[in-house]
């Protein structure tokens, strides 16, 4: 009996007949897909179709009728197939031309994760892979080990994936598009669960800052400390330049291209945050002779920042066990909320959040910097006692 669209989305494993050697194949784990046996040079082969959740019932029909005739007419598909894969490009090949051809157009380095997404989750699954032998069951491959545990960077996975094959596809390496809308039928649902960083309780802030400033001064640590202090991004402080600082007036002005969303973000300074700048502008000048406007607070290279690993090693080695360098916006937060009777509008302004109501965002002029300047204030105090 033939199959129908019901039976194939429901059918259980093992091996399904449809018509004129047309077979659904469901693994043990679900996985479905298409196989259509036939006799080909004197022998019985099977010849693969496709994932049913790529291929529908009727396409499959019309790709194993194509085939049949292919095979009567003396071509040998999977040889010719097998040809076109070794001659074409790598998968990972494809993706840094792809890459290198697109970069130029970004306004920021931001998408620099965009190549490292790859060398973690991609590359080691399919990076070997011709670029014509790429399909949503390799695609799937990928996304099935982060799916659920890492969702956002699956779906940012899949998106760039989609980018690369239609980048083969203009530039020739592939004849068709590859379609991956319907890779995600093959994967559990996602839940929708708001992720935390994980973040240090505000009551434990003084006593890992007091251990803090007792260890002896590294790029790392003094990094740390200007973040915690300042409540800002680590890559607004892992990428800071003296320009940006006027320790008389205790401020630190952020230009727009530097930050999250696009807007300058004035930072009031406490005294005490001033008193570390100070610091490690004295030891700059003693160390390279002048301190250029231009050059970076915090690097090794003098042309390129930390990275934000250099930070987080500093909590491993201080064995922090429950706490990111991101987290510490979480404990500044909780902070104000438990502890203070600041309005959670300033509280955002602090944090350089943007007012998710259109209206409410035309309509509010003031960045609160003078209440701000009294919130860091207290809020270095309340690190350093």
């Amino acid at each position: 009996m033939a199959l129908t669209t019901l039976k194939v989305k429901h059918a259980g494993p093992g091996r399904h007949a449809d018509l004129h050697g047309l077979y659904l194949l469901v693994r043990e784990s679900g996985t479905r897909s298409w196989v259509l046996r036939m006799q080909h040079a004197g022998q019985r082969r099977d010849f693969g179709l496709g994932p049913a959740h790529d291929v529908p019932l009727a396409d499959a029909r019309i790709l194993a009728a194509d085939l049949r005739r292919a095979v009567r007419a003396g071509i040998d598909p999977p040889s010719r197939r097998r040809a076109t894969r070794k001659s074409a490009p790598t998968f990972e090949k494809v993706t840094r031309d792809c890459y290198d051809a697109m970069k130029g157009g970004w306004k920021d380095q931001r998408h620099a994760s965009w190549m490292s997404s790859f060398e973690r989750h991609v590359f080691p699954h399919i990076g070997g892979k011709a670029v014509t032998a790429v399909d949503s069951a390799a695609v799937l491959s990928v996304l099935e080990p982060i799916w659920l545990t890492i969702p956002d960077t699956a779906k940012r996975v899949l998106q760039r994936i989609g980018t690369v094959m239609d980048f083969a596809h203009i530039k020739g390496l592939v004849p068709d598009e590859v379609s991956l809308r319907s890779v995600t039928r093959g994967l559990p649902r996602q839940t929708r669960r708001a992720t935390h960083r994980a973040a240090m309780p505000h009551e434990d802030a003084p006593a890992f800052m007091k251990t803090l400033s007792a260890l002896p001064s590294t790029l790392g640590r003094d990094a740390l400390r200007l973040t915690v202090l300042t409540a800002v991004r680590s890559n607004e402080a892992r990428k800071a330049t003296w320009a940006e600082f006027d320790l008389d007036k205790a401020v630190w002005s952020i230009p727009a291209a530097r930050m999250k969303m696009k807007e300058a973000h004035v930072v009031p300074l406490a005294p005490a945050t001033v008193k570390l700048l100070r610091a490690l502008h004295q030891r700059h000048l003693a160390l390279h002779g002048e301190v250029k406007p231009e050059s970076l607070l915090f690097s090794f290279t003098g042309d390129k920042p930390i990275s934000d690993m250099t930070m987080l090693k500093v909590l491993r080695d201080m064995k922090v066990g429950n706490a990111t360098v991101h987290g510490f916006r979480s404990t500044f937060t909780d902070w104000v909320a438990e502890c203070t009777n600041v309005p959670k509008e300033v509280a955002d302004k602090a944090l350089a959040h943007r007012i998710a109501n259109a209206v409410e965002a035309a309509y509010r002029r003031t960045d609160f910097f003078d209440r701000r300047r009294v919130l860091m204030n207290e809020w270095a105090e309340f690190l350093l006692g």
